[in-house]
């Protein structure tokens, strides 16, 4: 019986050695946890920071290029490749000038052959250049502010 008994006690004891090295894991667990949830949420925060701070950047880029108080690079371009459709009038906000491109465009053009394309193509081409051979104030007293719609 005291063989039973010192096994009982041995098996007790390491029963015991597992538990608290059980408890010890555990807790050593819980603590490399709540440091992975700290470095995430420090993480988090730096990413949403630069995604936040490239977006600004994205958007004031887009705003000084395309749409924002001057639109001159925008209109330029658009007036050199789709002179023709007078989409540069339609961005300058010359509707009525910008229909007339069109109906010359394509009315005339189709009447003539091709030639009121032509001309419109070469007003759009002289216009763009206009455009972007300008200072940003010239161009936008002139254009914008001075509602100039031709040349």
């Amino acid at each position: 019986m005291s063989d039973e008994k010192n096994l009982s006690d041995d098996l007790n004891d390491m029963l015991g050695d597992a538990k608290d090295g059980a408890k010890k894991a555990a807790d050593k667990a819980g603590e490399f946890a709540e440091e992975a949830k700290e470095k995430a949420k420090e993480t988090f925060e730096e990413v949403k920071e630069s995604a936040s701070d490239f977006a600004d950047g994205a958007k004031e880029t887009f705003d000084n290029v395309t749409g924002g108080d001057n639109k001159k690079v925008l209109a330029g371009i658009l007036a050199i490749v789709l002179g023709p459709f007078g989409i540069h009038k339609f961005i300058l906000g010359y509707n009525k000038e910008g229909i007339i491109m069109l109906v010359v465009t394509f009315v005339l053009g189709f009447i003539t052959c091709g030639l009121g394309a032509g001309l419109t193509g070469l007003v759009g081409l002289i216009e763009g250049i206009i455009y972007l051979t300008k200072s940003d104030e010239e161009f936008y007293n002139t254009y914008q502010a001075g509602k100039k719609p031709w040349f």
